[in-house]
């Protein structure tokens, strides 16, 4: 693992003597310097504003760190189920593409074949979690797309060949794809393989003909344990996740005001040598932040009909910005949430009369009455999907239907075009044709609309309330 203390061991003194004011320079912990109150302010304004970079690191760590597979896509090649536990509330809608770029040295160029029978979306994430850009089905259509994505000290302009070229402001994000897969025709998984076989990221020198530069040193980074980065000890993180980006400057007087507990670009920091007093105060910072944190739901949407309607919670800079709490519940709740125009995800867990759905106890029935379906755009479409409590993952069930939707098979609608989807642990006496089973116990709901109407957001849409099925 890399090691600052290791490292300045093995530079001559003349050197240290010179860099040792800059790395320090940020690491004031001293009784004189700040007090124990000020710690704890500034801790748990800093754990707000860094708790999103923390949770996307982990799993950058455990996705393209420890494997070294940045810039290498890594296709899933079947739909999200009970078996996938990694990942909280994952879709069962489309078939994920994940692309860790390392942009240190030099751009990555993406080409994308002509995907016209289905949605996709590339989801482009920075190291903030903000959403800086997208190609696919909505932001650029359905025809073969070549884009190059730089770092934030790259200085060229758009390559030769590319037809368009993000800049991101951190050296290292996530290009998340996801592909519709048309779960009511026969072979359609296939056509999904051979569309992601096709999805390609190069380096621009190899996009070019070019020598390639020196590769980037990859004994840089942290171990994450999560354990420290509940700790005063996040602070190693953040400085590290700080110096691969360049502070926007509407934020640099906030990171300089964390400077006082020790934060900032690449600062060298070690809890160890903080007195009891500021450890303590930093301490109670976090552990205030967290609190915050967890109770910070009401701000991610309102309630209607037992539907929490999210809100715009995730987005660019432009629009999240100065949100800091929302951003951190949004992680909590869920990492990578794509923009309200791209997909809206309200989502249920109880009655319109407050009481916490669970299917040991009661039956329920979602009505759709005719003509209120959920409103999407063509190539997008509409599901909801089946979630135990408080855990949050998919759960066996005896038909293998973890959700159901405008693409499920043999949906029955009744005489007066509605239609009723049953919530419950065993088959309806209706028949199982709009049955989404239940676990045997507390569950929630997710519906996903993909590419949603402009109604459908303004104002947001509200799907009818789950009701008990008496």
């Amino acid at each position: 693992m890399f090691s600052l203390k290791k490292a300045l061991r093995e530079i001559p003194l003349f050197f240290l003597i010179l860099i040792l004011p800059l790395s320090m320079s940020g690491c004031t912990t001293s009784n004189n310097e700040i007090t124990p109150d000020e710690a704890r302010s500034i801790a748990e304004e800093a754990y707000v504003f860094a708790y999103p970079m923390l949770e996307n690191y982990r799993s950058m760590q455990v996705q393209a760190i420890r494997p070294q597979t940045f810039n290498r896509f890594k296709h899933t090649t079947k739909l999200a189920g009970p078996d996938d536990t990694d990942i909280v509330r994952e879709n069962n809608d489309t078939l994920y593409s994940i692309l860790w770029l390392d942009l240190r040295t030099e751009p990555v160029v993406l080409t994308v074949p002509p995907i016209a029978d289905r949605y996709h979306s590339f989801q482009l994430i920075d190291l903030y979690t903000h959403n800086f850009g997208y190609v696919g089905t909505r932001a650029t259509g359905t025809g073969a797309r070549t884009f190059a994505i730089a770092g934030p000290r790259w200085k060229g302009e758009k390559p030769t060949g590319a037809d368009d070229l993000f800049r991101s402001e951190t050296n290292f994000l996530l290009c998340l794809v996801r592909t519709g897969v048309n779960i009511d025709l026969t072979g359609d998984y296939e056509k999904v393989l051979a569309i992601q076989k096709q999805y390609a990221a190069v380096p621009l020198s190899a996009f070019l003909g070019l020598p390639a530069p020196k590769a980037p040193s990859m004994d840089i980074f942290p171990l994450f344990d999560q354990k420290t980065a509940d700790s005063p000890g996040f602070i190693t993180y953040v400085n590290f996740l700080l110096g691969q980006l360049e502070v926007h400057p509407s934020e640099k007087e906030l990171i300089e005001r964390f400077g006082r507990i020790g934060i900032g670009p690449d600062f060298y920091f070690d809890d160890t040598e903080l007195s009891p007093a500021l450890r303590t105060a930093i301490q109670e910072g976090i552990d205030s932040a967290r609190k915050e944190i967890q109770g910070s739901g009401s701000l991610l949407g309102k309630m209607k009909n037992s539907w929490l309607l999210t809100e715009r919670i995730f987005g660019s800079r432009e629009q999240m910005q100065g949100k800091y709490l929302i951003r951190a519940g949004a992680a909590r709740m869920g990492l990578y949430g794509v923009d309200l125009d791209e997909a809206y995800y309200p989502s249920s867990t109880s009655t319109q009369d407050g009481k916490p759905l669970n299917a040991h106890e009661k039956n329920y029935v979602l009505t759709f009455p005719a003509g209120s379906l959920p409103p999407v755009r063509e190539l997008g479409f509409w599901s909801i999907t089946m979630y135990n409590m408080p855990d949050q993952r998919m759960v066996h069930n005896p038909i293998d239907r973890y959700s159901i939707g405008d693409r499920t098979p043999g949906l029955k609608f009744d005489d007066d075009g509605s239609l009723k989807i049953y919530l419950q642990k065993v088959v309806p006496v209706e028949g199982a044709e709009n049955w989404l089973p239940a676990p045997d116990g507390p569950f929630s709901v997710t519906m996903r609309m993909y590419l949603p109407q402009g109604k459908a957001l303004d104002p947001l849409y509200a799907p009818p309330p789950v009701m008990t099925d008496e």
